[in-house]
């Protein structure tokens, strides 16, 4: 019997290769979009999750999310403004298309924090989830069996819960009182990555699913995992430069880490990706991850605090 974890897992790093190689060729860096790390591996290990049953909204949210990213990078310097209108678009975007693919966010916002004005960037993005949505419908005709024959787990519930759209939004408050308080950080410190773009994606699915998301009660576990995988991403890319071995490597550190901590948390993986997409990576780049993780943490627990006591708040 075929273990379609391991196969899906074996997926991703074929298509990450892939796309790597792709981005060498080009000299396109931001063609190795973070996030599709995340999209495949959660789509490919879980081939009739949620993402992977929605595969038009998986190319259009990040592409349209990414055009704004764009446009706002063209016309505004990075600072509280271009954060925070790119956030604000992509959560539109998504709420207008009822689309559960919340790493659009990380999309609208890749292009902000790195300073990408470039328009192959949201056409690289829609060609790459596109590939990713192609290669998909091949890989669960051939291996997942029909939805009948498909057996969900308990935790593949829990895990089609949190990349559901919210349905009520009285978390917003804290949400946006952690951006507020990572861009706070990012201004006084001068690192950026402080607020890197898979953070956010974190925090949107932590508020909105507090009680099915599976690191909403481990904060420890996440920060931890997001810093091992940011040090993992940095090492290689700096060890063998930004090649398909490097990013294939940095993605089975991610995975590794997530199976370590037992975290089905896709997003951890786009992590690994980013020092593969900046100007120039270095050591600072763990730091960064781990300190706007640690304040998206205290964030939560403080939301959760007012949530129990004021029903208003429930998300």
């Amino acid at each position: 019997m075929v273990n379609l974890l391991l196969l899906g897992e074996f997926a991703t790093l074929l298509y990450i290769g892939g796309i790597a190689k792709a981005a060498v060729v080009t000299g396109f860096s931001a063609l190795l979009f973070p996030e599709l790390a995340a999209l495949a591996y959660d789509v490919f290990t879980r081939p009739r999750g949620t993402w992977a049953q929605a595969p038009f909204l998986m190319m259009i949210t990040p592409a349209l999310a990414a055009v704004a990213g764009v446009l706002i990078e063209q016309r505004l310097a990075y600072g509280y403004a271009s954060v925070l209108l790119g956030i604000a678009i992509a959560l539109l975007v998504i709420g207008l298309l009822k689309s559960p693919i919340a790493p659009a966010i990380s999309a609208g916002l890749l292009p902000i924090v790195i300073g990408e004005g470039s328009w192959w960037y949201p056409a690289s993005v829609l060609v790459g989830i596109g590939v990713l949505s192609a290669l998909l419908l091949v890989f669960r005709r051939t291996f997942s069996g029909p939805p009948a024959a498909t057996v969900i787990s308990p935790e593949d519930i829990l895990d089609d819960a949190v990349e559901r759209p919210p349905r009520q939004y009285g978390w917003m408050p804290f949400f946006v009182m952690f951006l507020l308080g990572e861009l706070w950080v990012v201004h006084a410190t001068g690192l950026r990555f402080i607020l890197f773009p898979p953070l956010v994606v974190i925090g949107y699915e932590m508020f909105a699913h507090p009680l099915s998301c599976s690191w909403a009660d481990r904060p420890v576990a996440l920060i931890v995992a997001c810093i091992l995988t940011a040090f993992a991403g940095v090492s290689f890319d700096l060890w063998l430069g930004p090649g398909p071995l490097a990013a294939m490597l940095a993605v089975v550190a991610g995975i590794l880490v997530c199976r370590l901590f037992r975290l089905h948390i896709p997003p951890a993986l786009a992590i690994g990706l980013l020092p593969f997409v900046m100007s120039q990576p270095d050591y600072r780049f763990p730091l960064a991850v781990g300190s706007g993780t640690f304040i998206l943490s205290m964030t939560f627990m403080s939301y959760r605090y007012f949530a129990a006591r004021v029903p208003l708040l429930r998300g």
